[in-house]
């Protein structure tokens, strides 16, 4: 975010979190005393169900596995009704969902289906999971040469910095043809519901698995 040049809130659960920024980026003590950066040590939906702020855009990291106790929470259409409440209007949210099986893609899909009228998934360049983008406003189909030149200088560099591809081109390139429609993602169990903080599907994980090993 802050490769761009533009003010950046982080919200860490973990107070330790910021203080090894430096190992692994060399610049992390820099960007922590940038005036464009914000560190606020919270729950990240706590913070944001209290937070009168709007965002441009919102991004999550959560921590794998996917069947992690808790971690439903930040996949539910009830944290998606929040994260729409902090969004500019053509605000984007953009979440990653680790690896998982096929009735927590299909649950996680229905629940943003069911919140935002405007979904984008993209499988991960290596075998880490699903890239979803979210908004109210339709979210334009641009090439990646187009998007590089959208892009500064700065953000550019951070895009290769762990590859594979060496130019920004050739990085998106392979972002874009990884693209998978929302409709693949809910056939993959069409039967899976959306998934709400009552129904996290993520976390009742055991006799899927149990049943997929048995099939097998």
């Amino acid at each position: 975010m802050l490769s761009w040049g533009i003010p950046t809130t982080a919200v860490e659960l973990v107070p330790s979190v910021p203080k090894l920024f430096w190992y692994y980026h060399a610049d992390g003590p820099q960007l922590l005393k940038s005036q464009l950066s914000r560190v606020v040590i919270d729950d990240g939906r706590r913070y944001l169900e209290r937070s009168p702020e709007q965002y441009d855009v919102i991004a999550l990291d959560p921590p794998p596995p996917v069947e992690a106790a808790g971690s439903s929470l930040l996949y539910s259409k009830e944290f998606y009704a929040t994260v729409r409440s902090r969004l500019q209007l053509d605000g984007i949210l953009q979440q990653w969902l680790p690896r998982g099986d096929p009735a927590v893609h299909a649950a996680v899909a229905r629940a943003l289906q069911e919140s935002f009228p405007y979904v984008r998934a993209f499988h991960s360049i290596g075998p880490w999971g699903i890239h979803f983008l979210a908004s109210g406003q339709p979210l334009r189909n641009w090439s990646a040469e187009e998007l590089v030149q959208h892009m500064p200088t700065s953000a550019a560099k951070d895009l290769i910095e762990w590859g594979p591809q060496a130019t920004p081109e050739g990085q998106l390139v392979m972002v874009l043809n990884n693209e998978i429609s929302l409709d693949n993602l809910l056939a993959e169990d069409p039967s899976a519901p959306a998934l709400q903080d009552d129904r996290p599907v993520n976390e009742y994980y055991l006799l899927r698995l149990k049943r997929f090993r048995g099939g097998q």
